[in-house]
């Protein structure tokens, strides 16, 4: 397994919070990884969007339900002076490093935890006259039990592309997208194996989208050396055409994603090919062929 030493001697700036920076071979590596999903985006003519760096909790109910183990808050200091001026006066950071706050405003926005939300609620209210795809790349933020670095972060990229439609187009695109990042993968030579997976809910064993995941396998991980999900397909039926009311063909829209995990691809690629950059696969060549196949 590829560790910290030799990661750090290919431009990972490593933080023990879980965070990765990066520069050098591994920073021009992840600018490849991401184009190669840009180009297999294309596939479907996605339209690329932008999002802020936080979410509505107000529109985040049922998620933060789910998984409040993970979930990062966005929380700011109470701006009264009088709270102000406790909070300067104070130790402001102690010795653990822990910030000594006073009272905070309300909390209103969560740090996004997947990508895709912010796609929904762009598109609330829409009535589609045919499927629609988007992709978008957004750092997203989960709170772990522990951190490895490239493998498993609080803060990460994460690309996906998005389909919104009917129940037999957003089908079709997970097949089609499924069979296009095992192209991908075989060229670049990370071989995958699709797994039926459940996302880690809390409290599953009372949670109807734990049984819901696992009686339907509605998500399924490309998954790199019996253990690390390099990315995600996930169908959500219309869940998510309901609570935005977004239709298609006279009813609730169906929406599906896949998603790509950019610093999990960074590990597996250097994991699988070493750590002379000279021997890294032409990401860009690859995601063409797979493309225009």
């Amino acid at each position: 397994m590829t560790g910290l030493a030799e990661l750090t001697g290919l431009g990972l700036r490593w933080e023990t919070s879980g965070q990765a920076g990066l520069t050098g071979p591994l920073l021009a590596l992840a600018d490849g990884c991401d184009r190669a999903f840009r180009t297999i985006a294309s596939r479907w003519h996605a339209q690329e969007e932008a999002y802020p760096m936080t979410l509505p909790a107000a529109s985040l109910g049922g998620h933060l339900r789910s998984f409040p183990h993970q979930v990062t808050f966005a929380a700011a200091l109470d701006p009264a002076d009088a709270n102000l001026a406790g909070f300067a006066d104070g130790p402001v950071v102690d010795a653990s490093g822990t910030v000594a706050l006073t009272g905070t405003a309300p909390v209103t926005e969560v740090l996004t935890p997947a990508a895709c939300h912010h796609v929904y609620r762009a598109h609330r209210g829409e009535r589609l006259a045919q499927a629609t795809y988007v992709t978008t790349r957004s750092t997203c933020f989960r709170r772990e039990r522990q951190y490895e670095p490239l493998r498993r972060q609080w803060t990460f990229a994460m690309r996906e592309i998005v389909c919104l439609g009917t129940a037999e187009e957003t089908a079709s695109f997970l097949d089609e997208a499924c069979t296009m990042t095992d192209r991908f993968a075989g060229l670049v030579d990370v071989p995958v194996d699709w797994v039926a997976a459940t996302d880690t809910f809390f409290r599953p064993d009372r949670h109807p989208g734990h049984l819901l995941q696992r009686i339907q396998a509605v998500k399924h991980e490309a998954v790199y050396g019996g253990s690390l999900a390099l990315g995600s397909a996930n169908l959500h039926h219309d869940h998510f055409g309901s609570a935005y009311d977004i239709t298609r063909g006279g009813g609730r829209a169906s929406t599906a994603c896949l998603a790509f995990g950019l610093e999990r691809w960074l590990y597996a690629l250097v994991d699988r090919h070493g750590l002379d950059p000279a021997g890294w696969p032409d990401l860009d060549a690859a995601a063409m062929r797979a493309v225009a196949r």
